[in-house]
């Protein structure tokens, strides 16, 4: 009778899996239709509906890219966190997905990485068949309630299936915590030693540092060092580390580290610091105690890394969410809340006795373009409200303005050794008071070879000089910009109109 009851149990659960299965693809089906909403960005990526912050669990496999990201479907306001997915064969058209992790006894799932255990040294699939592996933070909202100081824990989960389906691993949480308040955000990678062994490495955020782990297996987890120099920037909690290589023009490798801090960023709010040095497999060592910022827009926050991008594209590929925690919650969007920043790939550029991360619009958004015009003159109509723009500055000073008719406008300009960002009449902004602060980033009086702008329906994001310098920023103006206005540049420089994605 036992046995009978149990397999009744069993099948219902099993339909009751696939129903709800059913009804998320329908859903985010039914939802991708709707992509036309005022400021719904066009040609980056958005969720189907409702609340997102962090991308999570990047990863490469078999000619797709796998985007998961903190997601929370029954609010556009942030709650109990999910991980939502997304697929893409080029990271700029995507293909919604179910979503992939839910919370469960632990606690809700917050930010963590991917990978794919290729040697099978987790025993989680086979040396045919390697298993995806997520590692993420659980988030037990009664430990926190109960004010408790170990609330936050690691877990696992795996798919043996490319992403479709998620087993959570038997063991979790697989890391504990020894009592420390905030001890979250795992970035999980394989790094090798010369000998060509090699151990999981994760870089983790534990209140004001950095912890290092290492493990063999992705299972048992070793701490091995701390990283809090005295110079960094702690205005606010360290949240969603990176630690990778980079390697330079002369063929170098160096290692940069990721930090992205909230509150505490050069223009307010949420922002990303790096730190450049080595890593020996146990500790980080920076090479300079200067604090790097990767934006200094407004909006571009715990961008991390794609895992296992094969070695013969040989980029290292990040993304970042796109918007910041001073308004995330009230910005003036309806079914849905935050898009991602367009993908970049990153690179290290020398400059002087200094090293510093440029990042660059990655080369597959250029198949959006569908026409291209020279931008002869100062003002400039624009026929469609998707535009690149290709500009070359012909004096030290320059502005970038872009309006519409209701006089609504966006100041980008640059006066000695300062480039400045006004938004501050931009469109709607009464939804937090700072969001129209005008935002300001260093360019140490160097001249500008080059400036690249994305403009799309609620986002400006600038790329000065192949990346070295870039501002991210959001805005909400009640029409398109249709005109643009440029002072100081060179008549070659370019417009080019894109296709939206959806």
């Amino acid at each position: 009778m036992i046995k009978h009851f149990t397999n009744i149990l069993t099948l219902v659960c099993l339909v009751l899996v696939l129903s709800c299965n059913q009804q998320g693809s329908q859903l985010v089906n039914e939802n991708t239709k709707e992509f036309n909403e005022a400021y719904r960005p066009q040609f980056h990526f958005s969720p189907p509906s409702q609340w997102m912050n962090d991308p999570n669990g990047m990863v490469y496999l078999d000619g797709e890219y796998h985007l998961f990201y903190q997601y929370y479907p029954d609010s556009t306001i942030w709650g109990p966190m999910h991980w939502g997915h997304a697929i893409s064969e080029d990271m700029v058209h995507w293909e919604h997905m179910p979503v992939a992790l839910f919370p469960d006894e632990f606690g809700y799932i917050f930010s963590g990485s991917a990978v794919v255990d290729h040697n099978n040294t987790s025993g989680l699939g086979t040396s045919e068949n390697p298993a995806m592996v997520a590692i993420y933070t659980y988030h037990d909202p009664e430990g926190e309630k109960a004010k408790r100081d170990d609330y936050q824990t690691q877990g696992i989960a795996y798919s043996t299936d490319r992403g479709r389906t998620w087993t959570k691993h038997e063991n979790n949480p697989i890391l504990k915590n020894p009592g420390i308040k905030d001890f979250r955000d795992p970035k999980v990678s394989w790094v090798e030693s010369n000998d060509g062994t090699g151990q999981w490495i994760m870089a983790l955020a534990v209140l004001d540092r950095i912890s290092f782990y290492s493990s063999p297996n992705l299972i048992d987890w070793a701490h091995e060092s701390d990283f809090n120099p005295s110079w960094g920037a702690y205005g606010g909690v360290w949240e969603c580390p990176d630690l990778f290589p980079l390697t330079t023009a002369d063929g170098e490798v160096k290692w940069v580290l990721f930090v992205s801090i909230n509150p505490g960023g050069p223009n307010g709010g949420s922002a990303t610091q790096y730190f450049i040095g080595d890593f020996d497999g146990s500790n980080f060592n920076v090479e300079s105690t200067e604090v790097k910022w990767l934006d200094y827009g407004a909006d571009n926050y715990a961008g991390v890394t794609w895992s296992n991008i094969p070695k013969a594209d040989g980029r290292k590929l990040m993304i970042g969410w796109m918007s910041n925690w001073l308004y995330a919650n009230v910005v003036p969007t309806e079914n849905w809340r935050s898009a991602m920043t367009v993908p970049r790939s990153l690179e290290l550029i020398k400059k002087g006795n200094d090293f510093l991360v440029a990042s660059k619009p990655i080369k597959e958004l250029e198949k959006l373009r569908s026409s291209t015009e020279t931008a002869i003159g100062e003002n400039i109509a624009l026929r469609e409200e998707l535009v690149e723009l290709e500009l070359i500055p012909k004096a030290n000073d320059f502005s970038i303005e872009f309006s519409n008719a209701a006089n609504e406008k966006v100041l980008i300009s640059k006066k000695g050794d300062v480039l400045t960002f006004d938004r501050s009449q931009s469109g709607k902004m009464d939804f937090s008071g700072d969001f129209g602060k005008i935002h300001q980033a260093p360019i140490a009086n160097e001249k500008i070879q080059s400036i690249r702008i994305f403009l799309d329906r609620s986002s400006l994001e600038i790329f000065v000089n192949g990346g070295e310098l870039v501002l991210t920023e959001i805005l909400f103006p009640n029409s398109p910009y249709n005109k643009v206005t440029l002072i100081g540049f060179e008549n070659e420089s370019k417009l080019h109109y894109l296709k939206s994605i959806w």
